[in-house]
């Protein structure tokens, strides 16, 4: 069977579903409403179905995000069969999922037993008050940090470390965030803020910048770029002495479009194309007409024929996007 491959000729790898639209925190950047969430989620029955079609195609990774994936009860039996499906080549998935760390203490073990291989925890500062502010939960931090803890004895590494920054707002934590990779032993991903919060008030004045980041880590520490795979989002760095990887997801500053691998599905089963697409494709609906997996195939084909080339965030003609970051899936 051909490879699953859009009009410009990259080949999609790479799924990440949305298994729920609930989450636990009301992050400021993110959740700037009080909407709280919006869609429906699927049983699992039919995620699965769905990622066994994908993988069919060609998918080799699945990504589970939410929302917050871990408030969904059976994740991990969901992972446990997910486990058992196979790539076009016969191999096994590679299963990972990203969430807020806030449940992860008491089920990453359970989750690597399962078979999910690695975990990334979305955190946007290393001192619990301000932590608290921008979480608008109390007494998460101590919580999160038991959790990557646990994750790096489960064996799910590399733990990896989203910070979203914004000016005015936690750049400050450049640093310390980088202390907090060397002591902690975890991989950094600093990620450049995208119009995606529900408010919509980006603006290119709030984004930290790659080359900002950059400068201000040499502050603490030199910086050495390492190689990494064309398709991968982060520029990747160490520090000067080995100890400690930094990445830099730089969607604004220095886009990455052209080797983008990825397709997402919604918690309601709608496929999206790019984070920025102005419109759904309802896979779902087709299952609930009665479609065969052939059938399902076609429909995900010629969605995928319909992959953008690019975002145009900052441009003239920017569009933002159908739905807000929470309500995507990262």
């Amino acid at each position: 069977m051909a490879a699953l491959t859009d009009k410009f000729a990259r080949p999609i790898t790479d799924l990440r579903i949305a298994i729920t639209d609930h989450c636990n925190y009301k992050c400021v950047y993110c959740r700037t409403g009080n909407d709280g969430a919006l869609y429906s989620d699927l049983p699992f029955a039919d995620y699965l179905r769905m990622a066994r079609v994908f993988a069919g195609l060609g998918i080799k990774k699945v990504r589970l995000t939410g929302g917050e994936p871990l408030l969904r009860k059976g994740v991990v039996e969901f992972v446990r069969n997910l486990a058992q499906l196979r790539s076009a080549d016969g191999e096994p998935l590679e299963l990972t999922l990203t969430t807020n760390g806030h449940l992860l203490a008491e089920m990453a073990q359970p989750l690597k037993d399962a078979g999910l291989k690695r975990v990334t925890v979305s955190m946007d500062a290393v001192d619990p008050d301000r932590f608290a502010r921008i979480t608008r939960v109390p007494n998460g931090y101590d919580r999160v940090r038991a959790g990557i803890r646990a994750a790096k004895r489960a064996g799910l590494e590399p733990v990896k470390i989203n910070c979203v920054l914004l000016r005015g707002f936690n750049e400050d934590q450049v640093v310390p965030f980088g202390m907090f990779a060397r002591e902690e032993d975890v991989v950094l991903r600093f990620i450049e803020f995208m119009p995606l919060e529900e408010d919509r008030v980006w603006s290119p004045d709030v984004v930290v910048t790659l080359d900002e980041i950059l400068k201000r880590m040499a502050e603490y520490r030199p910086l050495v770029e390492i190689p990494h795979q064309r398709s991968e989002t982060a520029r990747r760095y160490r520090f000067d002495d080995g100890a400690g990887e930094i990445g830099i997801i730089a969607p604004v500053s220095h886009p990455f479009c052209g080797q983008c691998s990825r397709i997402r599905l919604t918690s309601d089963g709608k496929i999206r194309t790019c984070l920025f697409s102005v419109w759904d494709h309802d896979l779902y609906a087709q299952m609930r007409r009665g479609a065969s997996d052939s059938e399902l195939e076609d429909f995900i084909r010629n969605v995928v024929l319909r992959k953008e080339e690019r975002h145009h965030i900052g441009e003239a003609d920017f569009v933002p996007a159908s739905r807000t970051m929470v309500h995507i899936g990262g």
